[in-house]
């Protein structure tokens, strides 16, 4: 089921702590250290439009409401944004994950967060095991229902 998105909060919080355009990731990891009793997610975001396939995101979700700090920057209608989480991040659980990989790989982006290797390769996403395989197959899903018609009048 997808929990309802809260626009209005999602808005405050890109707000303050100045989201990007381009950034889910980071932008999640900010309002997730910036919102108490927030949990960091990461899935697929999907719209009518081009693409025509799930994005991969990330937002925050604070009880039953998902705040998108990205909402701003994405230019679609709200009441047509379907979220697909793949996994979910306490504050605690993301900060030692960050820390971990900054030690590990200092190169490489921290963000997204993929679990334990081995990680699954899938067109051009790279994806973590089984659980995000699923998750984005039902993205895909209703990606395909919601765009049919688009892609039959192109």
């Amino acid at each position: 089921m997808n929990k309802p998105l809260d626009e209005t909060l999602s808005i405050e919080i890109s707000e303050r702590i100045k989201s990007k355009a381009s950034t889910p990731f980071d932008n999640a990891y900010k309002a997730a250290l910036a919102t108490e009793g927030a949990v960091y997610v990461q899935g697929f975001l999907v719209f009518a439009g081009q693409p025509y396939q799930p994005i991969e995101h990330s937002w925050i979700e604070l009880g039953d409401s998902i705040i998108d700090p990205t909402l701003p920057y994405l230019q679609k209608n709200p009441q047509q944004l379907w979220y697909f989480a793949a996994q979910r991040l306490t504050v605690k659980q993301l900060k030692a994950i960050i820390e971990e990989s900054q030690e590990d790989y200092p190169e490489d982006d921290p963000l997204p967060i993929y679990g334990e290797p081995p990680y699954e390769y899938y067109g051009d996403v790279i994806l973590g095991g089984n659980d995000y395989l699923e998750v984005y197959k039902a993205a895909e899903a209703k990606s395909r229902e919601i765009n049919e018609f688009n892609a039959d009048n192109n």
